[in-house]
């Protein structure tokens, strides 16, 4: 088990770096978080939803996904509530105090039967826990650190970050705050995100061995531009890039919601050598932009009520209105109609609001989740990807039903649902085709579909393009960073200390 000193220490990409090293050696291994705090998810083949981390730890495992991997998924909808989806459902909203009183421990049994399960089928489960185990406050009610790991009898590595500083401290105080035998259970220490010489970091390794009694096993140096889909928009701060743009690029705006939810969607961008991905959250950073993207939200209405105030609604209207593209996807696309309602109080306590008018239609929220994984096709009247008749892939995750204006068409036609055959209409686009939206998530993982919009938008923009070829796709690109994550994890952790914790060895 992996867990950590604080959260954002670098417990998930820890997690995925050993199942592609124990793949890597032929074992068969799987990941596993009890319980997950996240809004970016990920729907398996079979509909269920859960965490993005541990949809990049199977990968990372070579393995298809399954809600086995992480039965519990809280999924944040204000400052102290949160949907708790369970084995791939949503259960419904919950504060986190009732959750903690009243949910959490009738919720163990999930949590142990879905670990059982797992074991039964593979050789190595790396299980991840959340925050930290020395939430003192939270020991009773727990169900995703040390309680998982008496369960599974499984030794932990505490993994501190160092690049935030205090990792000396926080790895003592952790231990410090343990109860003596789930103490014993940490076997290992692994500093992680480390800069600079190693070398001068000696005597600080051998004052925890000292002080603790636990081995350091292993300095993980910093990764820089490690293109890894991450489950936490903490990670977004570093992604607020200037409005400075470039003239031989596309300059494309993700608007950075107070709740976005599933922002790996724009992740194929970022490696796009034609495009300047930046994320905006003021009027100010938005500029001229030749693509805005309202992104995917948790609490649509109430992110809506932060794009009106912030003035990004009527900025983004007005660049619509001088022909700048504007694409929403899930709850960036409800935002682009007129009105919104939420009689039931499923996502907001705002029953009503007016939307930003660029499409003409309405959504109401209701309490049944769509969630499926699909592949549609396109509309003819899209403006940058006339003539696209290739099958694109992507999942949904939406409670709102959105019903369109006679003025509207769909933009795509979804023609399989978690592998059933279905003609169902999908989004929609206006008459000029450059504003448009869908419930499609990973929608941009299709490369030849992304390489068309992005050179549609190169032509607007006067620069050449270069037909629609695509050298490395998504998927390819990702199974590298898995492997080069790998290798330089193995470089700099105690692996033969790690298999001895296992009882095993290589094959």
């Amino acid at each position: 088990m992996v867990q950590g000193t604080a959260s954002h220490a670098g417990k998930s990409i820890l997690v995925a770096a050993l199942c592609r090293i124990f793949y890597q050696d032929g074992f068969r291994v799987a990941p596993f978080k009890s319980q997950n705090m996240a809004l970016n998810s990920f729907v398996t083949a079979d509909g269920g939803e859960m965490g993005r981390a541990q949809v990049v730890q199977a990968e990372a495992a070579g393995i298809p996904p399954s809600v086995n991997m992480n039965p519990i998924l809280l999924k944040p909808t204000g400052n102290s509530s949160s949907q708790v989806v369970v084995m791939g459902r949503p259960l419904d909203n919950y504060t986190a105090q009732a959750y903690h009183r009243d949910l959490a421990g009738k919720l163990w049994g999930v949590v142990t039967k879905a670990l059982a399960e797992l074991r039964r089928n593979f050789d190595i489960i790396v299980i991840e826990g959340a925050g930290s185990p020395a939430e003192v406050n939270l020991q009773d009610t727990e169900i995703v650190n040390m309680k998982v790991a008496r369960e599974a009898g499984a030794p932990v590595l505490l993994v501190a970050d160092i690049d935030r500083g205090g990792a000396m401290a926080s790895v003592v105080g952790t231990l410090e705050l343990l109860a003596p035998e789930d103490r014993d259970r940490v076997k290992g220490i692994i500093i992680n995100k480390f800069r600079g010489d190693v070398s001068l970091f000696q005597p600080a390794v051998d004052f925890l061995e000292q002080k603790t009694g636990v081995p350091v096993c292993g300095v993980v140096p910093y990764i820089e531009d490690l293109r890894i889909q991450d489950e936490d928009s903490v990670v977004m701060e570093d992604k607020n890039y200037s409005a400075r743009g470039d003239g031989g690029k596309v300059d494309i705006a993700v608007i950075r919601l107070p709740r976005i939810s599933n922002f790996t969607d724009f992740d194929p961008f970022e490696t796009d050598p034609d495009v300047y991905l930046r994320y905006v959250t003021k009027v100010t950073e938005l500029g001229l932009p030749d693509l805005v993207i309202i992104p995917g939200s948790k609490n649509t209405i109430e992110d809506l009520v932060f794009l009106k105030q912030s003035g990004l609604a009527g900025k983004i209207v007005r660049l619509a209105g001088n022909g700048v593209p504007v694409i929403g996807i899930c709850g960036g696309f409800q935002m682009l109609g007129k009105e919104l309602y939420d009689p039931e109080g499923t996502e907001s306590s705002i029953e009503y609001i007016s939307g930003l008018g660029l499409l003409d239609m309405k959504t109401v929220f209701v309490r049944d989740k769509i969630t499926s994984q699909v592949e549609a096709s396109a509309s003819g009247r899209l403006e940058f990807l006339s003539g696209f008749k290739g099958k694109l892939t992507g999942y949904e995750i939406h409670m709102g039903r959105t019903e369109l204006g006679a003025s509207l068409e769909h933009a795509f036609i979804i023609k399989t649902r978690s592998g059933r055959d279905v003609r169902v209409q999908d989004g929609a686009v206006d008459a000029g085709g450059s504003v448009w939206g869908t419930y499609i998530h990973g929608i941009f993982d299709n490369d030849e579909f992304r390489r068309r919009l992005i050179d549609r938008l190169k032509e607007k923009k006067g620069l050449e393009t270069e037909g629609y070829a695509v050298t490395v796709s998504t998927a390819e690109r990702r199974q590298q960073e898995y492997d080069r994550l790998a290798g330089l994890v193995r470089r700099h952790l105690n692996l033969p200390l790690v298999y001895g914790l296992l009882g095993m060895s290589k094959l």
